[in-house]
């Protein structure tokens, strides 16, 4: 079997006239955390429906385990987990039951279910409530429930569609230490997140937008593709009027308000250059004029007064709001 997993070529998906998927390619290997991100609306859900074998796809090509969704739906979708965005947990069975009837679900006998709800519980760290009510339950326990209950059929793939939305960065953190445990045991993740810091830790990422995918990569090639590595925050009044200045700056791929403070990343292109990414982004990002004394220059020159200039660290969401700017 091929490296990759999931494989998606040209994949296309309309609802009347309108284009819901816009002929997307990606690719998922084996045991690897792949991150699909972008605003509602983008495409994120329907993509992931095509490659769970739930839906039908308009055009294109796509492979999940060598095999076509619409032709070995049945065998495909007994090697997948699937977490929805909402949780359809049964609220008046016990934790311990929702895990049980779902196992059945899958055929697995009696036995072997049984033997599986103390693993399934203890992943989840719900040992303490096999027998209370879901309805009982706090949002992060429904979550990772959710979670271990799509792990039953001891999946290869485990698709979660914005896995941790309406948690708290508590919640998430627990939720996301159980699914790097996951795939260090070679399970290969499948994301939808809103979360760019969640998107940080994933091995590669695709950001989707109005259907199409606009940029797929690791999250270090994104921000060396877009970005030239280099950001400063400044503080410096008035602070509007500084954020409109910097914004027009050549060389600089973004300005905006961060807090008290103005922020801005320079382009992964200079001024000069009027290239792309490519083997000379070092010689590129050194021809960026802006360092902090011309940063400081060119704001007191416009009478604009500077108490700071701080380097900071270029981050996924300073690649996507880029990206969703221009697009």
């Amino acid at each position: 079997m091929s490296e990759n997993l999931i494989e998606v070529r040209g994949l296309t998906k309309k609802y009347g006239d309108f284009v819901a998927v816009d002929g997307i390619d990606f690719t998922v290997r084996k045991s690897e955390s792949f991150g699909l991100l972008g605003p509602n609306g983008a495409g994120k859900s329907t993509t992931m429906r095509i490659i769970a074998a739930t839906s039908q796809r308009t055009s294109g090509d796509v492979l999940v385990l060598g095999k076509d969704p619409e032709v070995a739906g049945p065998q495909i979708r007994a090697h997948l987990g699937v977490v929805p965005q909402q949780d359809n947990l049964d609220t008046q069975l016990t934790v311990t039951e929702n895990l049980y009837i779902y196992g059945r679900y899958f055929g697995l006998s009696k036995k072997l279910v049984h033997s599986k709800i103390g693993e399934l519980l203890e992943f989840a760290q719900l040992e303490e409530k096999r027998d209370t009510k879901v309805e009982a339950l706090s949002g992060g326990m429904k979550r990772r429930l959710t979670i271990a209950r799509s792990l039953v059929s001891e999946p290869d793939i485990l698709i979660l569609d914005e896995p941790t939305t309406g948690l708290d960065p508590q919640a998430r953190h627990i939720l996301w230490d159980r699914l790097f445990r996951l795939k260090e045991d070679g399970i290969t993740l499948l994301i939808t997140t809103h979360y760019m810091d969640e998107a940080e830790h994933c091995n590669r990422v695709g950001f989707m937008r109005a259907g199409k995918l606009l940029a797929f990569d690791t999250p270090r090639g994104l921000k060396e593709k877009y970005l030239a590595g280099a950001a400063w925050s400044l503080r410096v009044t008035p602070l509007l009027e500084a954020v409109e200045l910097l914004a027009k700056l050549p060389g600089v791929a973004q300005a905006r308000l961060q807090g008290d403070r103005a922020q801005i990343i320079l382009s992964a292109e200079s001024p000069e250059s009027g290239t792309d990414s490519g083997p000379d982004m070092v010689e590129r990002v050194a021809a960026q004029p802006w360092t902090p004394a011309t940063l400081q220059d060119k704001l007191t020159g416009a009478g604009l007064a500077v108490a700071s200039i701080d380097k900071v660290v270029p981050t996924l969401e300073d690649v996507f709001t880029l990206l969703g700017r221009q697009s």
